[in-house]
């Protein structure tokens, strides 16, 4: 068994935002998720600790337990709070921070992995710029002896490349015990996660340092911090889509989701952005400038360029989606087509239609929406307002310039537009 303990209560003072630190978003997902998604694969209990006043971030936790943080007295003071959850557990117990949204589930395994041979592991990293990162200070044997803080350390202890992420995993009653033994006999009267080291080699304890990528264990404190983490997700989604076997054009001008799901054979061009809950089918391309989410496109169909699909657009396969072309909670059947400059809201587009251009579906009366049926073959002329709730038949034929109040039969042909009348001689006359 193996518990998880993820610290989440900072304030993020540096973000300068009202949204706790956690909860900000990292390919469309706030960080805490990205980092709760990591451990379920790996911890079978995990409490998050959370400030007071943050009932999103309660939310964002569910259904894992949230305990509260009142008094912010640093790090292990915030760990010990998760102790009366973990009352009683045997299992192993690791410390995580809600702020390291990038940690694998892979890294993780290895970390608890480590713990049959050691009695305290804690991750650690290598980055390019150790900067004011405490150094992690090994003995002969390769144990960790201590930790030592930047403003506290040596110049031979500043020169050691290897930091300390903050991460630990020990057994839960031996964890709980060096937690409450913590003292917070320093400048800021705080209790500090690191100072478990020391208790546990006071002990006898052996302690063992697993190193993992820099750019898994970053910290993220700053919304220039929260930039370089987005960057190095999407590095990683991207690398994802291409190995599943989708060409990205340009990979480095496409955005993805957390959850974006592309099939075998996508190919997307330049610029394209996909929000969370986008379900692309094998065959499809996505041409440039376009934006999707929350929407499915199936098989062999076009999007684009400059076309967007907004929550609730299901598009057929072989259908199209031209430029300037948008899309809300509005089906397009197999081979429908909608080319150019329309919007198609809370709409059924049957099989094989054809939507001209300009033409729009009025579907919100400034209280209720409604929906437009457009059957099978049915052909809309171009710049045609269908007055919602309408319905076009079967191989329907609507005549450009058509405002459609009323439903049109299977097989009719509909045309609902002022006469044309024609004044010669009225012309404009310009003056000279």
């Amino acid at each position: 068994m193996r518990a998880a303990i993820i610290l989440a209560a900072g304030l993020g003072t540096r973000m300068k935002s009202e949204l706790p630190k956690v909860m900000h978003r990292i390919a469309g997902r706030p960080m805490l998720n990205h980092l709760l998604a990591a451990a379920e694969g790996v911890f079978n209990r995990i409490v998050v600790v959370a400030g007071p006043d943050m009932p999103a971030l309660a939310k964002a936790a569910a259904p894992h337990p949230v305990v509260v943080q009142r008094d912010r007295l640093g790090t292990a003071h915030a760990a010990r709070m998760a102790a009366p959850v973990l009352e009683g557990f045997g299992g192993d117990a690791a410390v995580l921070y809600g702020d390291n949204p990038l940690v694998t589930a892979e890294t993780m395994r290895r970390l608890v992995a480590a713990r049959a041979a050691a009695d305290l592991v804690l991750l650690a990293m290598r980055p390019a710029d150790p900067g004011r990162y405490g150094r992690v200070v090994q003995g002969a044997d390769g144990q960790v002896e201590r930790i030592v803080e930047w403003a506290d350390a040596s110049e031979a202890e500043r020169a050691i490349t290897l930091c300390n992420a903050g991460v630990i995993c020990a057994a839960a009653p031996r964890l709980l015990a060096w937690l409450e033994a913590v003292r917070a006999d320093n400048a800021k009267g705080e209790y500090y996660l690191t100072d478990v080291v020391a208790l546990a080699r006071a002990e006898g304890a052996r302690c063992v340092a697993i190193e993992a990528p820099a750019a898994e264990l970053r910290g993220i404190n700053s919304r220039v911090e929260l930039a370089e983490a987005e960057a190095e997700m999407q590095a990683r989604l991207r690398r994802a889509a291409m190995e599943g076997g989708a060409t990205l054009v340009q990979p480095e001008s496409v955005v993805l989701a957390w959850d974006t799901r592309l099939g075998r054979d996508v190919v997307v061009d330049p610029h394209v952005v996909f929000g969370p809950g986008v379900t692309v089918e094998d065959g499809v391309t996505i041409r440039a400038f376009s934006h999707l989410e929350q929407c499915v496109v199936r098989r062999g169909a076009v999007i684009g360029p400059y076309a967007r699909l907004r929550p609730g657009a299901d598009v057929g396969e072989d259908a199209h989606v031209g430029n300037f072309v948008e899309l809300k909670a509005a089906t397009l059947g197999r081979g429908a087509k909608a080319n150019h400059l329309s919007y198609i809201g809370d709409a059924t587009v049957g099989e094989g239609a054809n939507i001209g251009a300009g033409t729009i579906t009025c579907n919100y009366d400034g209280v209720h929406k409604h929906r437009t049926e457009i059957g099978a073959g049915a052909f809309i002329g171009s710049d045609t307002a269908l007055v919602a709730p309408v319905k076009v038949g079967a191989r329907a034929l609507v005549a450009a310039g058509s405002v459609l109040t009323e439903d049109v039969p299977d097989d009719a042909l509909a045309i609902a537009r002022g006469r044309q009348v024609t004044k010669p001689g009225r012309g404009f006359k310009g003056k000279g």
